[in-house]
């Protein structure tokens, strides 16, 4: 597996993970008011986001590379 295949791996995964454990931090707020598990949601949307748009500036800077 060359670096590339495993970096756009890695960001899938993660972007993956953060959308899995939002849910878990909403449904586990939901379930017992807990205010550090929506902390946690909120934390893990937001680095979601930030490796949505780390990803896609990755890609159109693989597509300029030969």
């Amino acid at each position: 597996m060359s670096l590339k295949a495993f970096h756009i791996a890695f960001i899938v995964v993660s972007i993956v993970l953060s959308l899995v454990v939002t849910v878990w931090g909403v449904r586990e707020y939901l379930a017992a008011s807990s205010g550090s598990a929506l902390l946690v949601a909120l934390v893990a949307a937001v680095g979601g986001v930030a490796l949505v748009v780390y990803g896609n500036r990755f890609f159109k800077k693989l597509r300029d590379l030969p």
